[in-house]
């Protein structure tokens, strides 16, 4: 099955290259390893042959299509990556026409490290109950047959639980390990700012030092930036090399958002997220 899947993707890469429809298709292709995956840019019919898709197709693709707004291209986007399209189209930081989407039904993506692709599905993919894309141009592959939604927000709920001394422990303890890396800013669709308020020196944001005070302040911040945003593709917490656990604290805002709005950022892209406008007759129930 998942064979068919790689050659229906590179059968339609095909037809869109030699068409002239796009100038390049981004898909995945078999790493050096022999057993996971990694990012393909096809810009010509002779290579198609290399797209392949499989539980190991771990990475969103969405984030090239910033380096590539004014040039024709396809993606291969699983759900997860779909909705980051929404988002950047809802953003304007891309044309839908420029586009082409294809999209994957997804039974979800395993845990891999280098030569090695576990049998576990992600944690992302455990909690998710959308395996068909929310926009595509084609659609490759069937979505398995529905299952009662899982607890999405078990592990904040936990979390809550906790005192708020208990938090701000776990979670100082958290940021005290991270070097500053960047590696989630690089990685997330949705950070795409020429200038990232980390690097501004007129005002200074946050000095450059790897201390607590200003590893706390980074992580907050992006976090606060990504609210009512973040499509829960949890790359940023895949790439994080002390594995701190980012999605914990984005899906906490998520809840946040969906309890007080009704939103999950990338289902449309014409829905505006909550926080980039203002209704008046709007009661949040918060000091009312």
């Amino acid at each position: 099955m998942r064979q068919e899947l790689g050659q229906q993707i590179g059968e339609k890469a095909r037809e869109l290259l030699s068409s002239g429809v796009v100038e390049c298709v981004i898909g995945y292709e078999r790493a050096t390893d022999g057993v996971t995956a990694r990012p393909l840019f096809v810009y010509g019919v002779e290579d198609v042959d290399r797209l392949i898709f499989d539980d190991t197709c771990i990475h969103n693709l969405t984030r090239y299509l910033l380096n590539r707004r004014d040039k024709n291209t396809a993606v291969v986007a699983k759900p997860c990556d779909s909705r980051a399209i929404n988002l950047l189209l809802n953003e304007k930081q891309i044309e839908r026409e420029k586009v082409f989407i294809i999209g994957v039904a997804c039974q979800g993506v395993v845990e891999t490290r280098w030569n090695q692709a576990g049998e576990t599905l992600q944690a992302r993919c455990q909690l998710c109950s959308q395996h068909t894309p929310v926009v595509y141009d084609f659609l490759v592959g069937e979505a398995p047959p529905e299952q009662p939604p899982p607890e999405a927000y078990a592990d904040v709920l936990e979390m809550e639980a906790r005192s708020a001394a208990e938090r701000e422990a776990f979670w100082q303890e958290q940021f005290d390990r991270c070097i500053r890396c960047y590696a989630c800013r690089q990685v997330c669709p949705g950070c795409y700012c020429s200038e990232c308020f980390v690097e501004q020196l007129d005002p200074l944001w946050v000095g450059i030092r790897i201390a607590p005070a200003e590893n706390q302040i980074w992580n907050t911040i992006r976090a606060f930036h990504l609210v009512g945003r973040c499509i829960g593709c949890n790359e940023c917490e895949r790439v994080c090399p002390l594995n701190i656990p980012l999605s914990l604290l984005n899906r906490k805002l998520e809840k946040e958002v969906w309890e007080l709005f009704g939103f999950q950022a990338g289902m449309s892209a014409e829905a505006v997220p909550p926080f980039a406008t203002f209704e008046k007759e709007e009661k949040l129930g918060i000091g009312e």
